[in-house]
């Protein structure tokens, strides 16, 4: 199983989950399109698609910093068409980008609601549009989204609506195009974490400091996906995967090198 010379373009690859699969695929020669609206550094978040591209190059890989914001169908349709011009095709699609509110419905407003399902919904349904032709002309190509199993215990309903409702329609689509593309051996899943991961927004709009101390680093997600997307794409497809899980099917049993605080007591994540 190698990424050489495959193109991968990820969503939201500047920081967090997306930049650790770049990184990891990185590793193996992989040319990465770095798919992201951040062009200047914001001391809360960290990293731009700058910033990241640099260091997939280190890495081993090759990048492609493209601005995009996936709630602008023209800028979708723009990036990649330019990832096409600069690498010549696109294997592997990774919809990774997301917005989250945890709020109940009366506590979110209209501008919150409408950004998660534009980014959410309407950009990994529109990304995953534009990138279906090139996917068809692919080499063992997947489509790899960040969202949950369905499930449809009230209890993540209750709490935050919206999120629930903007994160399973991203299932959806995951489960929907598997079936829609069987036919042209594109794969499509779904990826999840068993805990919560460290990432910017974990840090500044669900726990701070706290939560951050009991969540796993994003390379598990990384790992995960790097034996997900090494599986023949006519045969692995429409599964809702969680991470500790593939790990497991792959031999790997020990999870403490991906905790933030080694021997800390793990915060579960939502939907499982």
């Amino acid at each position: 199983m190698s990424f050489s010379g495959k193109t991968i373009f990820i969503t939201g690859a500047s920081r967090g989950i997306g930049k650790a699969i770049a990184l990891k695929l990185a590793a193996d020669g992989a040319n990465i399109v770095v798919a992201s609206k951040s062009t200047e550094e914001n001391p809360k978040l960290g990293g731009t698609i700058y910033s990241a591209a640099n260091e997939i190059e280190a890495a081993g890989g090759k990048a492609l910093a493209v601005p995009c914001d996936i709630r602008f169908e023209d800028q979708i349709n723009a990036t990649v068409q330019k990832a096409i011009e600069h690498f010549g095709g696109i294997d592997i699609l990774i919809n990774n980008a997301s917005a989250i509110s945890l709020t109940p419905t009366e506590q979110t407003e209209a501008k919150r609601y409408d950004l998660m399902h534009s980014i959410n919904v309407r950009g990994t349904f529109l990304m995953s549009k534009a990138c279906i032709p090139f996917l068809r002309k692919g080499n063992n190509p997947h489509i790899l989204t960040l969202s949950p199993p369905i499930n449809m215990d009230a209890k993540w309903f209750a709490g935050h609506l919206a999120y629930t409702m903007s994160k399973y329609s991203m299932s959806m689509i995951a489960y929907g195009l598997a079936a829609e593309l069987k036919k042209d051996k594109v794969a499509s899943n779904a990826l999840w974490p068993v805990t919560t991961i460290a990432t910017a927004a974990v840090q500044n709009l669900l726990g701070g400091d706290a939560l951050i101390k009991m969540s796993r680093t994003p390379e598990i997600i990384a790992d995960a996906a790097y034996f997900i997307l090494g599986k023949p794409s006519s045969e692995c497809t429409g599964n809702f995967f969680i991470d500790e899980e593939v790990l497991k099917k792959e031999g790997i049993n020990n999870f403490e090198k991906y905790s933030v605080v080694p021997g800390a007591r793990l915060y579960r994540d939502l939907f499982l």
